[in-house]
């Protein structure tokens, strides 16, 4: 039987770009202001279906560029986290990446009980594969992340009002290191 449920478009672009944002370790929002959306007290429930994506350019410095870390934000819970990407050391300067995580809650609840599995992908020609990345024999096209055994991100406390974001880090510091978004969109899918 239909659970009679439907998509919404939770967080439509904008239309207008984000900063670019260069010279951080720390995980920092880098999506425009007018992209943040608070959900409501108790819109969580188990089983809700989130999809984000976001499309954008990165920068990288040449040789050794280190890692970014992409995280999506409930609040102050870090729901989801592709852990450290390592990036490959050829210079690029704002060339486009993808980014898409599907979160599903698996409990709810005041405090910290609350929290979603996360698990996606990260598509550009920046990301290499490393180690606990690949199987030695095969490659993809694209990165699963995280890069470990899937597990539920931070509690949250889902009977509050609750911003969600994302967030970006580098693990070097350095002007030619940078994130750009252009595309970001959440969709409840149930």
């Amino acid at each position: 039987m239909s659970l009679q449920t439907f998509t919404e478009q939770l967080i439509p672009n904008p239309g207008v770009a984000g900063s670019s944002f260069g010279t951080f370790t720390t995980a920092k929002t880098v999506i425009p202001p007018t992209s943040l959306i608070t959900l409501p007290a108790n819109y969580f429930q188990i089983g809700k279906h989130l999809r984000v994506r976001v499309r954008g350019g990165i920068g990288t410095l040449v040789t050794t560029p280190g890692t970014i870390t992409f995280q999506v934000m409930i609040g102050s819970a870090i729901a989801f986290t592709t852990g450290a990407i390592q990036l490959n050391a050829t210079a690029h300067t704002n060339l486009p990446f993808t980014f898409e995580a599907d979160l599903i809650c698996r409990a709810i609840g005041s405090g910290t009980s609350a929290n979603c599995m996360g698990m996606g992908e990260v598509r550009g020609v920046m990301f290499t594969l490393t180690a606990g990345q690949t199987d030695g024999a095969n490659t993809a096209s694209a990165l699963q992340v995280p890069a470990t055994a899937p597990a539920v991100g931070a509690g949250f406390d889902s009977t509050i009002a609750n911003i969600l974001d994302f967030f970006a880090a580098f693990s070097i510091s350095n002007a030619a290191n940078t994130v750009k978004i252009e595309q970001y969109t959440v969709e409840a899918l149930n």
